[in-house]
């Protein structure tokens, strides 16, 4: 009987260490312009410097869909401008009507 408790704070004591892992969305348009892009650059790096993962995404909406390449592109410099915070976790794939990107902080050790 007591060891089941040991057993269980034990765990319990474990999973409170553990971190849990933020993820924050930042949403772009396929004809996203230089200011606008770097304020939402700002707001990936603080997230990554806070140790969150970032999950960028282009939303094409109505017939955007016919700028995949566009889309693609501003994603890919999203993750260059962001080289020094984090490494990209999955590179941007299509799903539906979005471009999704996942950006993963670096460690610090």
């Amino acid at each position: 009987m007591k060891f089941l408790y040991e057993l269980k704070r034990k765990q319990k004591e474990i999973k409170a260490k553990s971190a849990k892992v933020v993820l924050k969305e930042i949403r772009l348009g396929p004809n996203t312009d230089d200011h606008d892009f770097n304020f939402k650059l700002k707001h990936a790096q603080k997230f990554l410097a806070e140790g969150a993962k970032v999950r960028v995404d282009v939303f094409f909406r109505g017939r955007a869909i016919v700028y995949k390449e566009q889309g693609e592109m501003i994603l890919l410099r999203f993750a260059q401008e962001l080289e020094d915070y984090g490494k990209v976790e999955s590179m941007p794939k299509l799903e539906g009507k979005r471009m999704i990107m996942i950006v993963s902080p670096k460690s610090n050790k």
